[in-house]
């Protein structure tokens, strides 16, 4: 005779996590909770409910028309930066799963690390840092900083995603930017979140390789053959050797890590885009220009008439509008970006 299932859906699964995952993973039933505590769902974890707030967010789909690494006109088959979410959040579960973390919680940092990212990518970033202290020094922009703003602040006119505490953290702490990755670093507080952390390096370490030579902006023979060597000429190969490297070395689940040997590998490579790609090739020097130009001059037109700026209260000061006019920027597609500031800013 079989018994009836008394217990909901997320119950269920919340003791397979007990049972399946190991005992260094977040486990969705012990997490820290929301800022604003809400009832559970009766079918999906906390962490299966953020990741679904954030697929559904604004923000999230304008990552379609945001850069990766080149700017339009981009060809159909350049990355942007959804799709690189959507490549670190592939990674990511893939390592999960070998390793037994929690995969939901991976995916959810995964598809929310990039969604305060600003227009035109990186040059996009530094354009609006540098505006932004001009008007408040005791500021500055940084996209995971911003990311993590988004999901407890912006989205939903204001209200924000309420999100648990373990993938804000692993949103916040996701990028290292032009720095070494060190092996033991373990700046999240969860285990995913170190994982999403790694893969977002792994994920754009490779296929922004498979776009510059798609683009002509690198050739193979480019590449210092000591690195193909280590991981192969190919995304498939580059993504197959750091991915499993990352599971051996993270084996024992005191940290997610690469080897030492893989590290300097992985190390190289970075150093090796930047000085050939990132700095120069990746966006020729008059589109960084205007790049410069569009951010800049935007920013300073929405503080001359910040009545234009959606949900800033009138009367407000010098730093509260600048924030504001920030955060507006920053959640700008490239289009849209370019659309206002044909708009507002070219015509004067």
């Amino acid at each position: 005779m079989i018994l009836p299932e008394t217990r909901c859906p997320r119950e269920v699964t919340e003791e397979l996590e007990e049972r399946m995952l190991a005992p260094q993973a977040a486990h969705a039933a012990r997490t820290r909770g929301r800022c604003v505590p809400t009832a559970p769902c009766p079918y999906r974890t906390d962490y299966q409910r953020d990741r679904d707030r954030i697929l559904h967010s604004k923000s999230f789909r304008r990552l379609a028309a945001k850069t990766q690494v080149f700017v339009a006109p981009r060809t159909d088959h350049d990355r942007t930066r959804l799709t690189h979410s959507l490549e670190v959040c592939q990674v990511a579960r893939t390592i999960a799963r070998a390793l037994r973390l929690n995969e939901d919680l991976a995916e959810a940092i995964a598809l929310g690390h990039d969604l305060g990212h600003s227009p035109f990518g990186h040059a996009g970033e530094a354009a609006l840092d540098a505006v932004y202290r001009s008007y408040d020094p005791d500021a500055g922009f940084h996209h995971a900083a911003q990311s993590l703003r988004v999901v407890e602040t912006l989205e939903r006119d204001g209200v924000g995603l309420n999100l648990t505490w373990e993938v804000r953290d692993g949103i916040l702490h996701h990028s290292k930017g032009a720095a070494d990755w060190a092996d033991d670093t373990a700046a999240a507080s969860t285990l995913e979140g170190q994982l999403v952390a790694l893969c977002d390096r792994i994920a754009y370490s490779s296929h922004d390789i498979d776009d510059a030579l798609r683009a002509g902006r690198l050739a193979p023979e480019d590449f210092p053959p000591h690195l193909v060597a280590a991981l192969g000429p190919t995304h498939s190969s580059r993504l197959t050797a750091m991915v499993h490297d990352v599971i051996t070395a993270s084996r024992d689940l005191t940290a997610i890590r690469m080897s030492p040997a893989m590290t300097v590998v992985t190390n190289e490579l970075k150093d090796f885009m930047y000085t050939h790609l990132y700095y120069v090739r990746s966006i020729p020097s008059h589109i960084r220009v205007r790049i410069a130009e569009c951010i800049t001059r935007l920013f300073h037109y929405y503080m001359a008439y910040p009545a234009l700026v959606p949900g800033l209260a009138p009367g407000a000061d010098r730093p509260t509008v600048a924030r504001a006019v920030c955060d507006h920027v920053a959640g700008m597609t490239d289009t849209f970006a370019e659309e206002q500031y044909a708009r507002y800013v070219a015509e004067e």
